[in-house]
């Protein structure tokens, strides 16, 4: 039930009920921090920036389907090497803009939704939290992280996917003005495109965070420490690695799903036909292509941003050592 349920007019049938869900909501509001969102928000933005030339190789990658309008490539340094030839530094950052809003907004409301859910799962307890409690927490995080951002990787896909050889309609001169043409030529779905994926993709999110709260505590008790104590920056690096390396192999093809339906290239008539084409004509394997230029990017991207939000957000949160 929504928040929004406790304003309904209050009557002896839904009295206890209405209550009942406005003490839960205030209990959820009381675990808001806004230092966690500043502190997500922080390692995102520092990640993309310095890794979103991979992100573009992976993007394109993950839409190669033998269109004649996409150039060929032969790996990932002579997809770099390309594009750096053809357009310049300019051409390995395109997107860039809304990448860096889309990861500081969706590291930065991940972190907040999810250390928010987590309090208030734990809330007059003891005991931690189980593994499967800390997945719960992190897909219902996810949920209301994709709802809120998906038209920002929307953007940033068509962006990305913009050749020097193609000049249609669709050429874009920036994250607004693509926001703009999206909605003008296909409307509110145009910039939810890839959103049921998108919702899959929340058990990625889910597995990840689920693995590094369990390394931790791990960790920790092997360590005779509280399961919240601070790590080292190279022990933050160490499970943050591993937890996305885990959920990279475990759901990488709901991403290549996603990438496909956004792409302003092809006209896919929904996530079915997305499998159906994809096996048909590449078979297994094209619903892994990039998972390589994928991985060498969101395994540092994930370290940078897990080191920076632990660090900040103690900082902001005065957590001692």
């Amino acid at each position: 039930m929504s928040p929004a349920a406790s304003a309904l007019p209050i009557t002896p049938e839904n009295a206890g009920s209405s209550a009942t869900v406005t003490e839960s909501f205030l209990r959820l509001l009381s675990h808001v921090k806004v230092e966690n969102l500043v502190a997500g928000l922080s390692g995102g933005v520092v990640s993309t920036m310095i890794l979103h030339p991979l992100d573009l190789v992976k993007i394109r990658f993950a839409v190669t389907d033998g269109l004649q309008v996409r150039p060929k490539y032969s790996g990932i340094m002579n997809c770099m090497k390309s594009v750096w030839h053809q357009e310049g530094l300019r051409g390995l950052y395109q997107g860039v803009t809304p990448n860096i809003l889309g990861a500081g907004a969706s590291w930065g409301l991940y972190f907040f939704f999810y250390t928010a859910i987590k309090g208030y799962t734990k809330e007059g307890r003891q005991s931690e939290l189980s593994a499967t409690e800390h997945m719960i927490s992190a897909a219902e995080a996810g949920v209301l992280t994709l709802f809120i951002t998906n038209p920002i990787w929307v953007t940033k896909t068509q962006l990305v996917l913009q050749y020097s050889a193609d000049r249609s309609r669709k050429q874009y001169k920036g994250m607004v003005d693509a926001l703009a043409k999206i909605y003008k030529y296909e409307g509110i779905p145009g910039l939810y495109r890839g959103f049921v994926p998108g919702l899959f993709g929340t058990s990625h999110g889910a597995l990840q965070f689920m693995a590094y709260e369990e390394l931790k505590r791990d960790y920790n008790k092997y360590r005779n420490k509280a399961s919240d104590a601070k790590l080292d920056p190279l022990e933050y690096i160490g499970m943050a690695a591993l937890s996305k390396i885990f959920a990279v192999a475990t759901t990488y093809p709901y991403q290549v799903v996603r990438a496909r339906l956004q792409d302003q290239h092809n006209n896919y008539r929904g996530v079915v036909d997305v499998l159906r084409r994809t096996w048909s004509n590449e078979g297994p394997v094209g619903f892994y292509k990039g998972m390589v230029a994928n991985l060498i990017r969101v395994t540092p991207a994930c370290c940078i941003t897990f080191v920076v939000y632990e660090n900040v957000s103690r900082l902001l949160l005065g957590v001692k050592e």
